[in-house]
This record gives C-alpha cells, structure tokens and sequence, in this order.
C-alpha cells in the first residue's frame, strides 16, 4: 500500500506516495533538493505493474511560489526518443516494419545522395550519418515537419552510413518519426497518442495540445559547472562541444535552426514548439506518465503491454558502441534506445534500456526487475546523460531491491 508523504522540509513542498520499503528512494529525491540544488522534480517507479514511489516537489516557474507537484507537466528533451522508438516497435512486432530494410522501401525519397541503403536499424541506432542539416532551416519551417523531412530526405551522410555512429540529437525524431508515418498513415503524435498513451491513460503528449499548456513548468539552465576543475580528458570534451561549428554544437541546434537550445527563453520553452512534433525532443509529460509507459515495455500494466520480450530482445541489443562522432564521448545504443554505460548512461542494471534527455530527465525500463522509472525536473543542469539527480535516485533504488 502506497503512503501518503507531504512535507514541508527548509521551505520545501514534497508530495506524493511511497510504498513501505522504497522510502530510501524518497530520502534520496528529498537529497537532491537540499544537497544538489534541484529546483522543481519529479519521480515515480513501478515495480511489477504497479507504482512504488510517486513523488513530486520543489517549486514550479509557471508563476512565483507555485509549487511543483504531480499537476505539472515538462518537456523531457531526448527522454522523447524513447516514446518514438517504441512506437516504431509496435509496427515491427505487428509485422508492418523490418529494421534490416532500407528507409527507402518505405520512404522512396530518402534514397537520395548516397542513402539508398542505409536501413531502418541503423537510422535507430544512429549510424546513418544525419546529425543535422547542412543548411540552416527557418524554425517555423522545421515546425511544419515536411521542409525539415525533405531536407533531411536530400541530405548527404556526414559520414559513410554503417561506418561509425554519432547522436542525431534532433533528427532521430523526424527519420523515425517519418517512418512510422509512411508506414501508419498517421503522424508520430497521433500514433503515440492511439497505441501508446491513450491505452495506458499516460499523460505525454508529442505536440501539447493547447488547453494543457497552461500545466507546463518552464525550464531554466541551473548553475554551470567549473570548468577549471573538470579533468583533462573532460576540458577537452567540453571545448570541442562548444567550439564553433562543431557537429555537436550543430545537432543539438540543427545547424543553428534552433538558436538557444537550453532553457531561459530559448525555443523549447515557446508554445509554437510544444504544440509541434519535434518527437526527439519535445515530449511533455510527468514522472508518472514516463515510468508507466516503460513499466508497459516490460510487463502487463492494467492489462496493457506495449511490446512484447521478444521485441525488447531486439531492440536491446547493442547495436553501436564506443566513440560517438557528435559527443565526443563514447556512447552506447540499441535500437532506439541508449543501453546502461556506467561511464555514459548509468542505468540499474546491464538489462536497463531507456532514454535521458538533455538537463536530466531520464526514463527506463529494466526487465530483470520488470521496473519502470520515470524523473522529470525543470531545472536543466549542464550534461545530456549520467546526471547526478537521477543517478542517485537510481542507486537507492537497486538497495530496495536487494
């Protein structure tokens, strides 16, 4: 049975519920605000198809002195990826779509400048050489989704498809999110919202619509980190991600289309982008709607199962590993999903699949313990995986279930 839990600790507001044996994860989501400076937060975990924790605190910016509790909503950023692929492999179970194919077979335009065989697992796994675009694109034209999939359609690889992997920081969402539309007949939205979200009662959304924009938390970018005391190979890093014209500075913008990319009054805080479909990048949802939905990859919830074992069998294996030509940084991807890495993506066990997104937010599914986990938060630290928030979530976790 879930306890009730409303505190008022030095001025902040935590609400929610916890089962009898997860308190340690409440501790820990208590920790991340009055030793890691979170702002507003929020996390759920099923265990076996059932919520386990399910809490929300802190302080929402929607207004001043509004709290932040399970009303909110937050974008999630990358954590979007993981909606989209699943939605891809509901129409690879039900035998609409092979990842071995070549996007072409179902997108004949894609075929163009050299990408006639690049394949639908490699699209997924980020080897198809797409991190961006060559030419800056006006961001109301990438909203309206066909200029940005004909420019991607025309686009020639960055790199030779197959050959190395590199994180399409926004384009996954648009060569996943064409396929399925290609192959549904409907766009990545309205599919995620008729067999992912409606079925399980989730509140996620790919393009929000406008009468819940008014529950969304905006974002701000929370406190940098110093960069004098970050270690050699970390000082590297971080000047090739912010050196001028750099190709991860390019796919996290799409070359520049989306001008400041991280919280304050930049893009994704703007309603012409929530109401868009922007599917790796612009999911709104909560903490509860996140775990859930994962909670449904790896096990019945209210008798909904999204994708069978099978299908996680496939989309699991580890299809691109080591070093990342976007991050710099080695990186490590199944189909669609970003596998546990303890120096990348550390997640709670080698089984874990998931997604981060870009400040922090997470969400997973791990099938050895048939848990779903889900944590959203508005303040977005510097990091586009491996934050401490979550991990420390994670940790306390993995001692409950010991």
């Amino acid at each position: 049975m879930l306890r009730q839990v409303q505190e008022h600790l030095v001025d902040l507001p935590i609400c929610g519920e916890v089962a009898p044996g997860f308190e340690p994860v409440r501790d820990a989501f208590i920790s991340n605000f009055t030793e890691l400076g979170d702002a507003g937060a929020g996390v759920c975990i099923y265990l076996n198809g059932m919520p386990v924790v399910d809490l929300a605190g802190g302080w929402s910016w929607k207004s001043a002195g509004v709290p932040y509790d399970k009303s909110c909503l937050q974008l999630v950023f990358s954590s979007t990826k993981g909606a989209t692929a699943i939605c891809a492999h509901i129409l690879a179970e039900r035998g609409l779509l092979d990842y071995g194919d070549p996007v072409a077979n179902y997108w004949p335009q894609f075929a163009n400048n050299g990408k006639a065989s690049v394949t639908v697992a490699q699209i997924l796994s980020h080897q198809a050489g797409l991190p961006t675009i060559s030419e800056p694109m006006d961001l109301d034209l990438v909203l309206q989704w066909d200029p940005i999939v004909e420019a991607l359609a025309n686009q020639e690889p960055f790199w030779e498809p197959g050959s190395a992997h590199g994180y399409h920081a926004l384009t996954f969402g648009w060569l996943v999110g064409e396929i399925v539309r290609r192959v549904s007949g409907k766009s990545i939205g309205e599919f995620f919202a008729q067999e992912v979200a409606r079925p399980l009662g989730l509140e996620f959304w790919i393009g929000l619509p406008e009468d819940q924009e008014q529950r969304v938390s905006k974002l701000r970018l929370g406190p940098l980190p110093d960069f004098r005391h970050l270690d050699p190979e970390m000082k590297k890093i971080a000047a090739d991600i912010f050196a001028p014209g750099s190709l991860m500075l390019r796919a996290l913008t799409l070359n520049g289309s989306f001008g400041q990319f991280m919280g304050g009054e930049g893009p994704f805080n703007k309603r012409e982008v929530h109401a868009a479909e922007v599917p790796a990048a612009n999911g709104i949802t909560n903490a509860r709607s996140l775990a859930r939905m994962y909670a449904a990859t790896v096990g019945p919830v209210d008798g909904v199962r999204l994708i069978n074992s099978s299908t996680v069998a496939s989309a699991t294996q580890v299809q691109s590993e080591g070093p990342d030509r976007v991050l710099t940084a080695p990186s490590r991807f199944g189909l669609g999903f970003m596998l546990d890495r303890k120096d990348f993506a550390p997640l709670l066990s080698p089984a874990s699949f998931g997604h981060s997104g870009a400040g922090g937010s997470l969400g997973f599914a791990d099938p050895v313990h048939n848990v779903g986990f889900g944590y959203v938060m508005n303040q977005m630290r510097l990091g586009l995986a491996g934050d401490e928030r979550p991990v420390r979530l994670i940790r306390a976790l993995e001692g409950c279930l010991k």
